[in-house]
């Protein structure tokens, strides 16, 4: 692997307290011109990002253990994408791939085609974000089969789309009040080993859905199922293995679209350039987002040519998809993946990570469970002796984090779990102090 360079230094310092009084401004500000249904997880406001740290207005800098939602993994600033980012600019930043198009958008396509699961003959689409990929990806299914049934699953969350509300599990804060949602839709129980019976195995979960799905929809109206391989909002949930391979092959037999939804566990998170590579499994579709342009704006779909070319010129696109100066930042990020080999670093953080906390959940009785893949990490939080979930005590432990510079992510169907999305390009010595900080936060929340 490559060495790393960091334009700002890799190292946790406080000069104020949390929120500073520059953050504390804008938190004033804020509330009198942005909708208050705009959340944010931390008070504190960025001014610069590198590498693993976010310095806030007030001079403090800050570990990031959640790259924009599993977004930056290259970091914040990578120096190529900006200097990508900056020389598209200075040529176009927008003439609409549907009129005048451009050779970045065929090349990202391109890339994604040999990146992506599976050695068939493949087709891509350009979009902005994870929902209008889904959103998409569910068009293209419906148009090729001729049927509407789509069946999701449990803990699911794929966008805040009316369609994409549909698929998502969790109605609060994503979907309460903001019905009717799209129909045809169909939810089927998913495999969640910490919370499902112990003898039940992963090819079992998956017979349960499908026989849910036969019995409820009838595999012949069935469009697509789609499915987070690694399920994200719902709580970092990795299923037990063999229920990806046994509804995959069922959905193939019965001529349905498989869709694996990779927004968040795409390029080089899970260790793997795509989760659906750590099962072998190859989805008809596969939608992504996040860690694939760096930062900037950009989602895709990528599938079999026949069902993707199976729509109407004109059915897919829109104004802003694929915009050139998104494609420059794509181009560059999967570069700077391969340079540094950051499915590697991913695999590597993952162990470091898990080593140190699965340790201290043999001491802790509030941790119910350690989970994940690569740097997608999660910590279940429960009242002790039980599976209750905990979130009350998961928001503690981020607060507490907070409190000493380090920035965690919550989630969870339940509200009580901690993931770690650290960007992948965090040095050692920085994800030591930070998985330090996160394990006396722990203690002291849990005493």
């Amino acid at each position: 692997m490559s060495t790393i360079s960091y334009r700002l230094p890799q190292k946790r310092a406080l000069v104020t307290e949390l929120p500073g009084p520059k953050s504390t401004e804008l938190g004033i500000r804020r509330r009198a011109a942005v909708a208050a249904g705009v959340g944010s997880s931390v008070p504190v406001y960025a001014a610069d990002a590198d590498g693993g740290v976010i310095v806030d207005v007030d001079g403090n800098s800050l570990i990031d253990l959640g790259a924009g939602i599993a977004v930056t993994s290259v970091g914040a600033s990578d120096p190529r994408v900006a200097k990508a980012v900056s020389e598209q600019a200075a040529h176009f930043t927008h003439t609409c791939f549907m009129v005048t198009p451009y050779e970045s958008y065929i090349r990202v396509a391109e890339e994604l085609a040999a990146l992506t699961p599976g050695d068939h003959e493949k087709r891509t689409v350009l979009f902005n974000s994870g929902a209008e990929a889904v959103e998409n990806a569910i068009k293209v299914a419906r148009l090729a089969t001729g049927r509407m049934a789509v069946v999701a699953f449990d803990h699911a969350y794929h966008g805040r789309t009316n369609l994409t509300m549909a698929l998502t599990a969790k109605s609060m804060p994503y979907k309460t009040n903001f019905g009717p949602f799209a129909p045809e839709v169909y939810r089927m129980p998913m495999s969640y080993p910490f919370r499902d019976e112990a003898e039940l195995t992963g090819e079992q979960a998956a017979r349960r859905a499908i026989t849910q799905i036969e019995k409820q929809i009838g595999s012949d109206s069935v469009a697509a199922i789609i499915l987070e391989p690694i399920q994200g909002e719902g709580g970092f949930i990795v299923p037990a293995p063999g229920f990806l391979p046994t509804l995959t092959a069922w959905a193939r037999e019965k001529g349905i679209v498989f869709i694996a939804d990779e927004v968040q566990t795409g390029f080089a998170r899970t260790g793997s350039w795509f989760a659906c590579d750590d099962e072998q499994i190859v989805p008809d579709i596969i939608t992504m987002a996040k860690g694939i342009a760096g930062g900037l704006p950009l989602s895709a779909i990528t599938g079999h040519a026949e069902l993707l070319d199976a729509v109407h010129p004109g059915g897919l696109g829109g104004t802003y998809g694929g915009n050139p100066i998104a494609c420059a930042a794509a181009l560059a990020t999967i570069e700077t993946m391969r340079e540094l080999d950051l499915p590697a670093r991913a695999r590597h953080i993952g162990d470091t990570a898990t080593t140190r906390l699965r340790a201290l959940a043999a001491q802790v009785p509030a941790i119910g469970e350690v989970r994940g893949r690569g740097a997608m990490i999660a910590i279940e939080l429960v009242r002790p002796g039980t599976t209750e979930p905990d979130a009350d005590l998961t928001k503690a432990i981020a607060a507490k984090a907070l409190e000493q510079g380090v920035i965690v992510l919550t989630c969870g169907t339940y509200g009580n779990v901690i993931r770690l999305l650290p960007p992948l390009v965090i040095d050692d010595d920085l994800l030591d102090d930070a998985l330090t900080v996160l394990e006396q936060a722990i203690r002291a929340a849990a005493a």
